[in-house]
């Protein structure tokens, strides 16, 4: 059986720097991608969730910008986090569980939610 096609993000950060926080996954899954749900982020999230959440936003936002992009091999666990707040569905109808789906980073929302992840280097 082959595996259902998917774009591999060149020069995206495999994981947070440091950490085992996962940005991206190897290969398709043989039973097609994992669906897209948005995660409720509480207050009492622990510190390095909330480095991984910016630190994954920042890399979005270095490699796409405000531009249209394809889920790919970004992890959906990860992409569950921002997903329906600081990423959104870029075309309509959208498939939650299609490695080609569009997304697209709300830019005001995501600066609201992670300034550190726009700051300039």
């Amino acid at each position: 059986m082959a595996l259902p096609y998917m774009l591999k993000h060149k020069g995206f950060p495999g994981r947070l720097a440091g950490t085992d926080f996962q940005f991206v996954i190897r290969r398709p899954s043989k039973t097609g991608a994992t669906k897209l749900a948005a995660r409720e982020r509480y207050a009492d999230r622990k510190p390095a969730d909330r480095r991984a959440d910016n630190g994954f936003m920042k890399a979005l936002w270095d490699n796409f910008g405000d531009q249209p992009f394809e889920r790919g091999n970004l992890d959906a666990g990860r992409l569950s986090w921002l997903f329906n707040r600081e990423v959104l569905p870029a075309q309509d109808p959208f498939d939650p569980e299609d490695y080609e789906a569009l997304l697209v980073i709300d830019e005001a929302r995501a600066r609201a939610s992670f300034p550190d992840a726009f700051e300039e280097q």
